[in-house]
């Protein structure tokens, strides 16, 4: 992660470079005396995380942070923990009060790693999905080879040797496996939730006491899929 420290304090600037060049995954690109100096750095430089001071001259750690785009992580450190609620209030990864020492400074790194690692699985994810939405399979129905966009897909149902595919527009039966079906399909976008069914993920409205709900139909979750579907889940949370 590449990171900047701003802070109208020397010394803790100082601490900062010293703590962050000892974490691995840590690129510490500049110390910043104040938020102007941070907003040009931001401007040039893709910043990933920044540890800000909040009680800074002319403009103040909050201001900053509440007027910049597409902001980085935050790990707000200052001397007056009063600020704490105003801090996580903007989201902040973690409120640092000093004097603090490297245990405390290590473990507010930790939390912000694992959310830059969290966030970039989502866009990866994300990338996946719609790098699929012109995909196609085609199925045999009816006495003919099927066309169906995978991006029209909601939700597959088993029904023994058969299968039914649903879409906005139409069902299809199909005669097929379900190991073929789940074959032919990406796992970037499909996962299957029950010994009858596969869902589309970007196609969940909500998920109710074990209930997966597209197109207001409720699609159980079986008791063996339930670690897999949930682990997939809070993969995409933010």
């Amino acid at each position: 992660m590449n990171c900047i420290a701003v802070d109208d304090e020397p010394l803790a600037l100082s601490l900062i470079e010293d703590f962050a060049k000892k974490v691995p995954y840590l690129n510490f690109i500049k110390s910043c005396k104040n938020a102007f100096e941070a907003i040009d750095i931001i401007q040039k430089e893709k910043i990933d995380l920044i540890f800000l001071d909040i009680n800074m001259p002319d403009i103040s750690g909050i201001e900053f942070i509440k007027n910049i785009e597409n902001k980085p992580l935050v790990i707000f450190v200052t001397a007056y923990s009063d600020y704490a609620v105003q801090g996580f209030e903007l989201n902040a990864i973690d409120y640092l009060v000093k004097p603090f020492l490297f245990e405390r400074f290590f473990k507010a790194v930790n939390k912000a790693y694992e959310h830059f690692n969290l966030k970039n699985k989502k866009v990866i994810s994300s990338n996946n999905i719609k790098s699929f939405t012109e995909d196609y399979i085609f199925v045999k129905a009816d006495y003919s080879s099927v066309k169906i966009y995978l991006k029209d897909i909601l939700y597959i149902e088993g029904l023994k040797d058969y299968m039914k595919i649903y879409t906005k527009e139409k069902k299809i039966l199909t005669l097929i496996t379900m190991k073929k079906i789940e074959e032919k399909l990406p796992d970037s976008n499909f996962i299957r939730v029950h010994r009858s069914f596969v869902v589309a993920l970007d196609k969940i409205e909500s998920i109710q006491r074990n209930r997966i709900i597209i197109n207001n139909i409720r699609i159980p979750i079986g008791n063996s899929y339930k670690e897999n579907f949930y682990k997939r889940i809070d993969e995409i949370n933010i």
